[in-house]
């Protein structure tokens, strides 16, 4: 089925599947794709954000379940903490899940970075978000929020027609506001043509 997402500033993107099929002005696509189905979202619609932590945040660091939030607290466990905890490979995917989903509440739809432990690699890859390589390991607080790493935060090229369907809407007047407020403003992510986050 065809899919148009649009923007409170009338940018959108018509996705089928897991392709972007075009991107314009949405009464350009409405009047293209009469039939499809039409998802109006606040704010401004981006091609998301990257995240250049993916090891650091995923493979060296524990997402507690909220469950064990009156044991570890809700901030991600690492150091002498996350070395008491006796990781397993089953602990190890389950808080990889919930860190991934953690930054596609934060507009990440790519994270930079190699993986070495199977049950993250497996983890990342169901999940669908995109992944990128680096040079080294760079600086900044791993975060995720890539707003609040003290890096520049760079973002996948524009969607396009043949693009995959990999993006995310912030509740923002625009970039400006974005760069402000952070990934916190994210009421939206989509990957593989799938929403994977929405604000509640």
């Amino acid at each position: 089925m065809l899919t148009i997402h649009a923007d409170s500033r009338g940018r959108a993107l018509a996705v089928r599947g897991e392709w972007v099929l075009a991107a314009g002005a949405l009464e350009e696509l409405t009047r293209a794709h009469p039939l499809a189905r039409v998802r109006r979202w606040p704010g401004i619609l981006t091609s998301g954000l990257v995240n250049m932590h993916g090891p650091e945040l995923l493979e060296q660091a524990y997402h507690p379940d909220p469950r064990e939030a009156g044991e570890f607290g809700t901030e991600p466990v690492t150091g002498d903490a996350l070395a008491a905890l006796g990781m397993d490979e089953a602990r190890w995917g389950a808080s990889a899940r919930r860190g991934v989903q953690r930054m596609l509440a934060r507009g990440t739809v790519v994270v930079a970075g190699t993986f070495t432990n199977r049950a993250v690699v497996a983890a990342v890859r169901r999940s669908g978000i995109g992944v990128t390589g680096r040079l080294g390991v760079p600086d900044g607080v791993p975060s995720l929020d890539p707003f609040g790493s003290g890096l520049r935060v760079d973002s996948p090229p524009p969607r396009e027609s043949g693009s995959a369907a990999r993006f995310a809407v912030f509740d923002v007047r625009d970039e400006a506001e974005l760069a402000e407020r952070g990934g916190g403003s994210c009421v939206a992510t989509v990957v593989a043509g799938r929403i994977v986050f929405r604000r509640k």
